[in-house]
């Protein structure tokens, strides 16, 4: 485990204050503009150990950037998330798990892992950019 800096610190904080998913960019931004003087090098390193602690969610979005997230570590579990606004919902996927499990079997697997993260539109985007009725 890494020892815990101001700057680690700076970081988590900023995280868990973040609704969703965010890019190190951005929240290197957040922090900035709240008057640190974090780098950004800093806020890459910060994000990387936390997601590899199990403290963040990472993954990579429809651009392949890696956005990352506070979590509760020790969980695993899985998202569903927004494409437009990032809106982030941590969801049960027992059917998925078991699947998991039954096709490493099949194939002499042990230990399997995961990661699935499904995208789409939120209810509010949905109703945001759905196209006008027709005139009748």
């Amino acid at each position: 485990m890494k020892r815990n800096t101001w700057q680690r610190e700076a970081v988590r904080s900023a995280l868990g204050s973040e609704g969703g998913f965010v890019s190190a960019q951005s929240l290197h931004s957040t922090l900035r503009d709240s008057g640190s003087s974090i780098g950004l090098a800093t806020v890459y390193r910060a994000l990387a150990d936390l997601a590899v602690e199990g403290d963040a969610d990472s993954l990579q979005s429809d651009q392949g950037e890696s956005l990352y997230r506070a979590c509760t570590p020790g969980q695993h579990h899985h998202h569903l998330i927004c494409r437009t606004c990032g809106l982030t919902v941590e969801i049960e996927a027992d059917d998925v798990e078991e699947w998991a499990h039954r096709v490493a079997s099949d194939n002499g697997f042990t230990e399997p892992s995961h990661i699935v993260d499904v995208f789409g539109l939120c209810a509010g985007c949905s109703t945001a950019v759905a196209p006008p009725h027709p005139p009748r």
